[in-house]
């Protein structure tokens, strides 16, 4: 005999707990952009879009 029971309606209306966002993880588009040119052109020549990266960052809370 299953011991297993029918969830309710309330389950499907709760949301799952988030767990808060790394760093490594946020802005990715971003941050893909600036680590390419990293590479190929160097960082002193990437300033734009170091920027525009931190700027991503300060909108989701980091302090850069």
């Amino acid at each position: 005999m299953s011991t297993v029971s029918a969830a309710g309606p309330e389950a499907v209306t709760e949301a799952p707990e988030q767990k808060p966002l790394k760093p490594c993880c946020a802005c990715p588009e971003t941050k893909k952009v600036r680590d390419a040119c990293i590479i190929e052109k160097g960082e002193e020549s990437c300033t734009d879009l170091i920027e525009a990266h931190k700027d991503c960052m300060r909108a989701l809370g980091f302090k850069i």
